[in-house]
């Protein structure tokens, strides 16, 4: 005991070895590079996922995993109890929202293509593998919930069409519970559990099935909805939206209601989650995301427009709106076909939910930040299908278990942290300097590369080749473009004229920068945005710029202006999560108009602006990707606000809850995931190898013959060398010397 307290000496401990290497850790970033060699047959985690999905399939993902709840539930709910009809604009303001966050993940589905794991991934390689881990293991609550409360409400639904008839012979049967937050005559609801067993399986039988089972739920959701419109016109009146009824609680009716609609948007960055398993990621995720944010919002639009047409906003039915608005008109038959597309969209948003868990955790389980064995990719059904049925039992086990409000509760807190961190990366990535970020453009352009070996290998022969037979090569080509006498764009000098495009590559120093077929540098005027600025602003456009201190086009970020960047987002993210808590929990004092809540808000007002100013006189990496999010850095900006803003409406046990999850996730890092991811045992290889070849060279002795043998190799190595240099004669004089 006392060696154990000596130990714990503060003049015997290496504090601040010990905190580097801590802080080394948790900071650490994989290499994209290491993704780049997992795209073969075989990967690190096993045999390859399938890479079946097209762009079809994954906006089939991306609306299934939103519009079920969302048409079906929300749309009614925020009409009847915050927005009346105004629920149209409460829908667009949300999807604006969403949108914002949506296009930071579609360029994060193009800096980093061919990858499983959705933010976890983007995470990992920016920021660092604890805030990594810390937001996969909220992407795992976030769809083990989901899974969970799409199984109970599966269950709900079946139950209310039967009459809770299935709901009696449960309690009557089975017997009833106390504690499991669903009152004192609680059951276990055991079809929930059933449902959440067969989606497992559906899921762990391949990627093919899943998504064909996902297409066809789709496709019988599509035709209730369009028969929903259809047989609605016959119903719709006008008065119901006249006489002040459209927006009867005002414009905070309205806002009230986006925060709840935003939540109707959840589920699009299932699309991210399936980047290994896409035929095309670099175009397909963008378009997918897009596409899917889309088509909900004409979704829900359009029949929350039916809904609040046909009945009065008051009179809605919160538990089943759509079912309940054609029976209150006397047409019964269209309740059962509703029924149907309220069935298909539940299951579909079921799906949603547990399709992307397991490949979360596969990609977790794969770096080692999970246990390996969670990894594991059957080799006939090409999915992590011992994650599928871990995850599956989980979520069955809660839906047994757990109501189906306490599960709503919980279900968006990991995502919008997941969200947050996307849009903070997306900031930090923009403006870092070339060297730090060189490594994502070379993965992005490897197939690009690839495709051209032929033509470089062309090029390069011409180059190095005399100009006829009789000539001798006289050195090496000046340039990679195989004329002799002419400068190159590796010289970093304009070429007044068309440019060979196949010798201008990924790690041409001026890549994305000047035009691939002219050569001649891309003028920022090429940006349709900025078009539409100068010709607002007219000949002043320049003046403005050097008067704002804002960055020209020549302008490259450096260390120091990317370091600038960083410590502006980091204080970014501080105040918007002190002005979002002081605008929910201080609202009486800014209601009242006090005088120093006031000075408060428009204190922090100016210093987020200041901030967002200062960001964007920073210069950009003139890289150019198949897609970039439009407007920095304002849109990842006032995404990161709103999402904060949500999280922290939520409601207090919700965050307790999510408090002892991220407690467990933290034993699990600290305790397994730390000390056995790859990159740690990688580098602990790197040491052990280096530290052999040290004592090898330094302290083992050998004798006579073995240091002839090695002096013997070692010299004919350097024989070899110098020979192809021309310096034979002197070379051989000192190896005859030294033997």
């Amino acid at each position: 005991m006392s060696g154990f307290l000596a130990s714990l000496d503060p003049r015997r401990v290496q504090w601040g070895a010990a905190w580097y290497a801590m802080h080394s850790r948790i900071l650490r970033t994989k290499p994209v590079e290491s993704m780049l060699e997992g795209t073969g047959a075989t990967t690190a985690h096993g045999t390859k996922l399938a890479q079946v999905l097209t762009t079809v399939d994954l906006i089939s993902l991306g609306v299934g995993s939103c519009v079920g709840t969302g048409m079906y539930v929300v749309s009614g709910l925020v009409a009847k109890e915050m927005a009346g009809p105004g629920v149209i604009v409460s829908f667009i303001i949300a999807a604006v929202a969403s949108i914002l966050s949506g296009v930071c993940y579609a360029e994060f589905g193009v800096r980093v293509p061919k990858t499983t794991g959705s933010a976890y991934t983007y995470s990992y390689v920016t920021v660092g593998e604890f805030v990594a881990f810390f937001i996969g293991w909220n992407l795992i609550l976030e769809y083990l919930i989901g899974t969970a409360a799409g199984a109970s409400a599966l269950s709900s639904m079946f139950d209310s069409l039967a009459n809770h008839t299935i709901s009696r012979w449960m309690a009557d049967s089975v017997g009833t519970l106390n504690g499991l937050g669903k009152g004192e005559e609680s059951y276990p609801d055991l079809l929930a559990l059933l449902i959440a067993v067969i989606v497992t399986i559906i899921v762990a039988l391949g990627v093919k099935n899943s998504v064909g089972f996902n297409n066809v739920l789709n496709v019988l959701n599509l035709a209730v909805w369009v028969f929903i419109m259809i047989a609605g016109l016959f119903f719709i009146n006008g008065k119901y939206w006249a006489e002040g009824q459209f927006l009867p609680h005002g414009w905070s009716g309205v806002l009230q209601g986006a925060a709840t609609c935003f939540y109707a948007f959840i589920g699009f960055d299932i699309i991210a989650t399936t980047g290994e398993e896409a035929k095309n990621p670099n175009t397909s995720i963008p378009y997918a995301i897009t596409a899917s944010l889309v088509i909900c919002l004409t979704a829900y639009v359009s029949v929350s427009m039916i809904l609040t047409l046909m009945v009065p906003y008051y009179a809605i039915d919160t538990e089943s709106p759509l079912m309940e608005m054609f029976v209150a008109h006397g047409f019964y038959a269209a309740k059962f076909v509703v029924a149907i597309g309220s069935v298909a969209g539940l299951t579909v948003s079921l799906l949603g939910s547990l399709f992307p868990m397991p490949r979360v955790i596969y990609a977790m389980a794969g770096d080692g930040l999970l246990f390996r064995f969670l990894a594991h990719v059957s080799s006939y059904t090409e999915t992590p299908v011992v994650a599928c049925i871990v995850s599956g039992f989980l979520a069955a086990l809660l839906a047994l278990l757990v109501s189906l409000r306490d599960l709503i509760e919980m279900m968006s807190i990991g995502t919008l942290l997941a969200y947050t961190l996307v849009s903070v990366c997306v900031l930090l990535l923009r403006y870092q300097p070339e060297s730090d970020i060189d490594g994502f453009v070379k993965f992005l352009s490897e197939e690009h590369t690839k495709k051209k070996e032929g033509i470089l290998a062309d090029c390069e022969k011409e180059a190095c080749s005399p100009v006829s037979e009789g000539d001798e090569f006289s050195g090496p080509a000046t340039n990679t473009c195989g004329a002799k006498n002419l400068p190159s764009l590796g010289d970093n000098e304009m070429l007044i004229g068309k440019s060979d495009k196949s010798t201008y590559n990924v790690n041409h120093p001026n890549y994305g920068t000047v035009d691939m077929t002219t050569g001649i540098e891309a003028d920022e005027s090429e940006n349709i945005y900025l078009i539409k600025l100068k010709k607002l602003i007219g000949p002043h456009y320049y003046t403005l710029r050097i008067r704002l201190g804002l960055p020209g086009k020549m302008d490259r970020p450096t260390a120091a202006t990317g370091h600038t960047v960083t410590i502006c987002v980091l204080l970014l993210f501080i105040l918007m999560f002190i002005f979002c808590s002081f605008i929910i929990f201080g609202s009486d004092y800014i209601s009242e108009q006090s005088w120093w809540a006031i000075l408060l808000v428009v204190l922090m007002v100016l210093l987020i602006s200041t901030l967002v100013f200062v960001i964007l006189q920073q210069p950009e990496n003139p890289k150019k990707l198949p897609y970039m999010a439009p407007c920095l850095p304002f849109v990842p900006a006032f995404a990161m606000l709103v999402n904060i803003y949500l999280m922290l409406k939520l409601s207090t046990i919700t965050w307790i809850r999510f408090a002892v999850w991220c407690f467990v996730g933290l034993l699990i890092y600290f305790g397994y995931g730390i000390w056995n991811s790859t990159l740690e045992i990688s580098a602990r290889e790197e040491a052990l190898h280096q530290s052999t070849y040290q004592r090898y060279d330094v302290d083992d002795p050998f004798s006579v013959e073995e240091g002839f043998s090695y002096a013997t190799e070692v010299f004919l190595t350097l024989t070899l060398v110098t020979l192809a240099k021309g310096n034979c004669e002197s070379c051989e004089f000192r190896l005859q010397c030294r033997l």
